[in-house]
């Protein structure tokens, strides 16, 4: 199996590290516009699978011409690239898989490509991260073991493992990022019902093996693709965990027009965004530095099996790679992406087409390829 790696980012880092580890894998290629960084990614790594490429993500020609010779797309760039990366994995004829991104459709676009992808023979699996990504994986796994399925509950967090006022939080992505999951409307099901309600509300406690009492709300972005996939849903929900207190302090900024994208205010005769401005005072203040971080993450699945009310509820705990001073966010996120693209180049995952996580990765298998790199999910079945 040859692996294509695009973007030389914390993200194509540690994916490239879990391919290289990997034996049936045989070259994996590190592409990027900054060869300076991929070329210090190789020296890192230390791996004879391991090459380094110039690519411009921006041309498609080019895209197209390097991912020629491979098997399989790993797309670890920003998710406005996402629906260009597949196309061009299509006219290549080479699969894919991205870490998603719901804001601006960029999802919803690359489903539109079934056809085509089915056309050409590849497969192509957006939204591989961790939200989406294994909830996604997990959820599917849950509503596969039920004869009907009702209602799924989602709960993920990546927070620090030592919190530190004012805000207990630590980015592992984009405070921009943040500031939108925080803002935009959540999409949820509520008795059969689809509806947008205002984030950081419904703040409700929840309780970890070593971690808790911790509060959940609701966040945008987070149900991705599953009310596509179960649309006779009663209910569907996803909520963030972070440590308590942490939404009434956001939103007193958001009620302070702190974080808005499109207000100004004037400040000596100048136009200044107070976002931009908060981003900045905000940095060095959630920086995570050599600090430790833990991912969280609940599914919950509900319906019915054999005539009984039953339910799968799937938990991990991720803590950050010491050994190789990975994140727990990282390691998370790319191991789930790479597992899911070795189950395409290895013959796993057969479909061709475009399908997003929960209708095409075998969620036993993902929980054992997880147990494989010290992550534990635990599988937990209720029936009535």
């Amino acid at each position: 199996m040859r692996v294509l790696v695009l973007g030389a980012g914390l993200m194509g880092k540690e994916v490239a590290r879990d391919l290289v580890n990997s034996e049936r894998v045989l070259k994996v290629t590190l592409a990027d516009m900054d060869m300076e960084k991929a070329k210090n990614i190789r020296s890192s790594l230390q791996s004879s699978k391991l090459e380094v490429a110039f690519v411009n993500a921006k041309k498609e020609e080019q895209l197209i011409h390097i991912m020629g010779g491979h098997d399989i797309v790993v797309n670890a760039l920003f998710y406005s690239f996402n629906e260009s990366v597949a196309k061009a994995a299509i006219s290549a004829g080479v699969h894919c898989v991205d870490l998603g991104g719901h804001i601006g459709q960029a999802t919803d676009r690359i489903l539109k490509l079934h056809d085509q992808a089915k056309a050409a023979g590849v497969t192509i699996i957006p939204d591989l991260g961790v939200a989406p990504g294994a909830i996604n994986i997990l959820s599917g796994y849950g509503a596969s073991q039920l004869d009907e399925v009702k209602e799924i509950k989602l709960y993920v967090g990546g927070i620090p493992l030592r919190p530190s006022p004012p805000l207990e939080y630590n980015h592992v992505f984009s405070m921009e990022g943040v500031f939108d999951h925080y803002t935009d409307p959540s999409f949820i099901i509520r008795d059969g019902k689809k509806q947008e309600i205002a984030s950081l509300s419904e703040i409700e406690t929840v309780y970890f093996e070593k971690f808790g009492p911790l509060e959940a709300f609701h966040t945008a972005g987070g149900t991705s693709t599953l009310a596509y996939s179960y649309p006779d849903l009663d209910g569907l929900e996803y909520k963030t965990i972070r440590y308590p207190g942490h939404a009434e302090k956001f939103q007193l900024l958001i009620d302070l027009n702190l974080t808005r994208n499109n207000y100004f205010v004037e400040i000596n005769g100048q136009q200044v965004k107070p976002r931009d401005v908060l981003l900045k005072v905000l940095n060095p203040i959630v920086d995570l530095k050599d600090g430790e971080d833990v991912v969280l993450l609940s599914v919950l699945t509900t319906g019915s099996k054999e005539g009984k009310a039953a339910s799968y509820r799937y938990e991990m705990i991720t803590y950050k790679d010491q050994e190789n001073h990975v994140t727990a966010m990282a390691r998370a996120t790319a191991t789930t992406i790479s597992i899911a693209a070795q189950m395409i180049g290895n013959g796993i995952i057969t479909k061709r087409g475009v399908y997003p996580p929960e209708q095409i990765v075998p969620g036993e298998m993902y929980i054992k390829e997880m147990e494989k790199r010290g992550v534990t999910i635990k599988e937990k079945m209720n029936d009535k």
